[in-house]
């Protein structure tokens, strides 16, 4: 017993010493205090003029008013004076790797392409992404880095290879493949790209949905059709990777959503990537946008022959189409109290990461939001669709300090997200 309470007491004493050094290094850890600004948290709560807040190394250590929210002895200040504060934006549905410029060839997913474009993610002030589908090695190697303090890229989630099969036995043999790399999700396709090629079966996807969740995995459904909508729900799936496309939605999808307490994402920038091409986009204009663009994709994205062939190609005409259908169901879903996580699908080519983001904030306004619920969307509901709501998506104690600071206030005019000052990751400025 005396060698028992000797080893006990060790023990204790260890532990004691590992918690007065971790004690220790949060003390050392530096401290800025961001003063004067508006803050908008992320939470949907009203604005806090007057803000400060307080981040102790990579995480926010207090926001709120200056009236409640002391500045530490020796924080560093930076005064934020006529300026207004929101957290970084949450992409629920992006892609990264696998393109430079116009061209997406497996071969150009590399280390070096993911921090160029999770940097170029960054400076817009998208400041986490969710990447469903056709992930490689590296992207898990990066997603590694997410907790490390000195990180100045956008966060990186990734769902390892898109799941297919041609019979329940080969979807499940893919899932256990695709679990033995850890993925953060899983990622299956339900779709015949306007009834062009076959579609994943009920029989074959409510088979990878069951094993995904066996493997304690959820699943994220790339849909088009209302009817596919409500099959993968019934069959329990857990995130809607698009808008519904071909029809109105009705009570019944609502209703199911709600049951489950499943979250749809838009991406409602993924129907203008197709056919915004057929003329010159308004925005090859914008200076925030081509601060960061490639000029001489825009110049091949401007060129006559390649716009006529847009303008005649039968599916971008469809998609035109389905986007009117997508925005309708944006602002009746919303209205009916289904969760909607704000994303884009962008990473393929002539859709841009980053900028795209901020004109999904205004088409999300178009369809029927206010810039209070698109922000909410894009922030605090994007991360809790994700499971990630306990590490961003709101300007709270203990989540990552990442943020945008913006010269002028978003909930006047959704546009203004545009009017970024700097963008902060881990604490760390990137921009």
């Amino acid at each position: 017993m005396a060698a028992e309470r000797i080893a006990l007491n060790a023990i204790v004493a260890v532990g004691a010493v590992l918690v007065l050094q971790a004690s220790a290094q949060t003390l050392q850890m530096p401290v800025r205090a961001f003063t004067g600004f508006t803050l908008i948290d992320g939470t949907g709560a009203a604005p806090v003029a007057d803000a400060v807040l307080v981040v102790r190394g990579q995480r926010i250590a207090a926001a709120g008013p200056a009236s409640r929210i002391p500045v530490p002895d020796g924080a560093q200040r930076i005064d934020l004076s006529g300026r207004t504060v929101i957290p970084g934006l949450v992409n629920a549905h992006g892609h990264a790797g696998a393109t430079v410029g116009l061209e997406s060839r497996p071969e150009l997913y590399t280390e070096e392409n993911l921090r160029r474009q999770l940097a170029l993610y960054a400076r817009y002030g998208v400041t986490t992404v969710i990447s469903l589908g056709d992930d490689r090695e590296a992207g898990f190697r990066l997603r590694v880095e997410n907790d490390s303090a000195d990180l100045r890229r956008a966060r990186l989630y990734v769902a390892g290879p898109v799941i297919a099969g041609s019979t329940p036995e080969e979807a499940r043999a893919a899932v256990d493949a695709a679990a033995a790399l850890k993925p953060d999700w899983i990622k299956i396709r339900v779709d015949d790209n306007l009834v062009t090629t076959a579609k994943m079966t009920p029989e074959i996807y409510a088979a990878v949905i069951e094993r995904a969740h066996q493997r304690g995995l959820r699943v994220a459904a790339h849909m088009f059709y209302l009817a596919d909508a409500k099959g993968l729900l019934r069959a329990g799936v857990d995130f809607l990777a698009h808008s519904v496309r071909d029809v109105d939605v009705d009570r019944e999808l609502i209703d199911l959503m709600k049951a489950r307490n499943v979250c749809l994402c838009p991406t409602l920038m993924r129907e203008v990537s197709t056919f915004v091409y057929e003329t010159r986009p308004a925005f090859f204009d914008d200076p925030f946008f081509r601060s960061d663009a490639d000029l001489k994709v825009l110049a091949t994205l401007e060129d006559r022959s390649r716009q006529v062939t847009v303008a005649k190609d039968r599916s971008a005409q469809l998609y035109k189409r389905a986007l009117d259908v997508a925005r309708r169901n944006v602002r009746a879903l919303h209205a009916g109290g289904a969760r909607l996580a704000f994303g884009t699908d962008t990473g393929p080519p002539a859709r841009f990461q980053g900028y795209f983001e901020q004109l999904e904030l205004e088409e999300m306004v178009k369809a029927g939001l206010t810039p209070s619920q698109a922000i909410v969307a894009a922030t605090s509901e994007a991360a809790r669709c994700m499971g990630l709501a306990d590490r961003v998506g709101t300007l709270q104690p203990d989540r990552y300090a990442d943020f945008i600071v913006l010269a002028k206030n978003p909930l006047e005019d959704v546009r203004q997200t545009r009017t970024i000052e700097s963008v902060w990751i881990a604490g760390n400025s990137v921009r």
